[in-house]
């Protein structure tokens, strides 16, 4: 699974990512109460209730955001979940990490998260 999908499925919780296949086979006028349900997660509340996020500055770091969710938060790991993204120049250098961060949010937000505005770009 890709680094983008496991802190997806990490917020989004494993009922989302078991959910999927039944969209496909559902009748159409069943797929948008799925998605409804699905826009429904508060992106922000949803990890500021994991225990140790008051220890953490998920809200601008993505190493702290990975830690969170418990993704090994190596430059190898933020190096390739940039690659997912569409960053093949990724460094780890400050800016890269907070391009990256905004990357998430955004890519969360279009994946149904509700996330607050000063977290996307």
């Amino acid at each position: 699974m890709s680094i983008f999908g496991k802190i997806k499925n990490a917020i989004f919780g494993k009922e989302a990512k078991a959910e999927e296949p039944k969209v496909a086979v559902t009748p159409v006028t069943a797929a948008p109460a799925h998605r409804a349900a699905i826009s429904e997660v508060d992106v922000a509340e949803r990890l500021d209730n994991i225990p140790g996020s008051d220890k953490l500055n998920w809200r601008t770091s993505i190493v702290d955001l990975m830690k969170l969710v418990q993704i090994d938060a190596s430059y190898e790991n933020r190096k390739e979940l940039a690659q997912e993204l569409g960053n093949a120049d990724y460094s780890g250098s400050a800016e890269d990490n907070i391009l990256l961060h905004k990357q998430v949010m955004n890519k969360i937000a279009e994946a149904g998260g509700i996330v607050p505005a000063e977290l996307k770009d």
